[in-house]
């Protein structure tokens, strides 16, 4: 820088007066920016402030944003007069900020350094993410019963994460440590600046369209709410809702809420809970397919013991030790019944035969024969005809007597 400066009569006075022949130095470049700034009178900024870092410094470090553009300063103050704030200005909120402006040569830097701070009310910033938290939570996009299961084991998992981030070294150590054969399709995109909505959203469509995909984790570690904004954008959250794939969302550490926790499927922690939970433990898995297997076993040895000593009993049972016993007795119920059939049927019999003989000796009774045994006999015509009067066989007339024992002519005398 010395040689420049030392030919500092032969360059260009101004910037306009400067050439591709005749540059300035970037030493000469960065000393005027410097001296400009210096001539810098202290001013009042309104902003909001996104991060506050106090260490155990002399400074206090905070970021101040501009609640409408996409521009942004860092601040630096000292820790004095930072303790002697009537309000300690904290994330969010949004404050006025009395500063001078500082150029860094070495760094090519523009700074604050703040003397006083004040505090304004809550920064336009998380306004705007209230509101559109209130508006998701109307449309029932935080609902549990839209929330959709895990899978047990997925045959890939999706990962969004930073370029070389620890989060994904974090997410595949730790899954790899439970299932080492489980499978990772990685997409590294930006997480966090203005690419990062457009990348990560790119990538999440890119996954989802996968069918072999079953779950994608989107992971970032920790930083500001700045750093942070990316996945609270509106575009990116609706599109996590209206994913078919289960989403886990493992976005900075625990105190950390962006609205994609929200609409995920899980929220992870961490990048190293996210792994933990989209994949089971093999050991733990193991020993709990063991202990089944044991339970089992056990119980179907119990449950065969209880069925031989069932068939025991039943063997021992007297029907089935001397079964013969058994069929006697139905035998002597068979032959008793035979018996009693057999002289119900010999009654039957006898009864019948007293019957039938009286009938024959009650018809014999009726029977003329057996009158014309007791010497009675009856006369007929020659037609056969019963004579019952002397008038109807007139003297001389051929008769026949019919007797006990047989018949026998006569001719009759006539009526006496």
């Amino acid at each position: 820088m010395g040689a420049h400066m030392g030919d500092s009569a032969q360059l260009p006075p101004t910037a306009a007066e400067t050439t591709a022949e005749h540059p300035w130095p970037v030493g000469l470049l960065s000393q005027k920016v410097r001296d400009y700034v210096n001539r810098m009178s202290i001013v009042w900024v309104r902003g909001e402030l996104v991060q506050v870092s106090r260490g155990k410094g002399a400074l206090v470090f905070m970021t101040l944003r501009d609640t409408k553009l996409d521009a942004s300063f860092s601040v630096s103050m000292r820790a004095s007069a930072f303790a002697r704030l009537d309000l300690e200005p904290q994330q969010g909120s949004e404050v006025v900020v009395q500063c001078k402006p500082t150029f860094w040569g070495r760094r090519g830097s523009l700074q604050l350094d703040a003397y006083d701070i004040q505090p304004v009310g809550i920064g336009d910033l998380l306004q705007r993410l209230e509101h559109l938290k209130r508006e998701l939570f109307n449309e029932g996009l935080f609902n549990a019963e839209r929330k959709r299961p895990l899978p047990f084991l997925p045959r890939t998992i999706g990962l969004i994460c930073g370029r070389k981030s620890a989060a994904e070294r974090d997410v595949i150590v730790n899954a790899e440590k439970r299932w080492p054969a489980v499978r990772f399709e990685t997409r590294e995109v930006a997480v966090q600046g203005v690419k990062a909505v457009g990348e990560v959203s790119a990538a999440l469509r890119e996954l989802e369209a996968r069918e072999d995909v079953d779950v994608i984790i989107i992971s970032r570690g920790g930083g500001s709410l700045e750093d942070l904004l990316p996945f609270s954008d509106e575009s990116l959250v609706r599109l996590a809702a209206a994913a078919r794939t289960p989403i886990v969302s493992a976005i900075g550490h625990e105190v950390d809420t962006p609205l994609l926790d929200l609409v995920a499927d899980y929220r992870a922690s961490t990048p190293t809970d996210a792994a933990k939970t989209v994949v089971p433990d093999m050991a733990l898995e193991r020993r709990q397919l063991e202990d089944g297997r044991r339970r089992a076993y056990a119980a179907l040895t119990a449950r065969i013991g209880r069925e031989k000593d069932a068939i025991a009993a039943v063997r021992a049972r007297p029907a089935f030790a001397e079964p013969h016993t058994m069929l006697e007795s139905h035998a002597a119920v068979i032959d008793g019944a035979i018996a009693s059939a057999r002289t119900s049927v010999a009654i039957a019999l006898d009864r019948a035969r007293e019957r039938v003989k009286a009938l024959a000796d009650q018809a014999r009774a009726f029977s003329p024969l057996h009158t014309l045994e007791r010497g009675y006999a009856v006369v007929q015509g020659a037609d056969g005809t019963a004579l019952t009067h002397p008038s109807e066989a007139p003297e001389g007339t051929h008769v026949s007597i019919r007797l006990a024992g047989g018949r026998v002519g006569a001719t009759s005398l006539g009526e006496e």
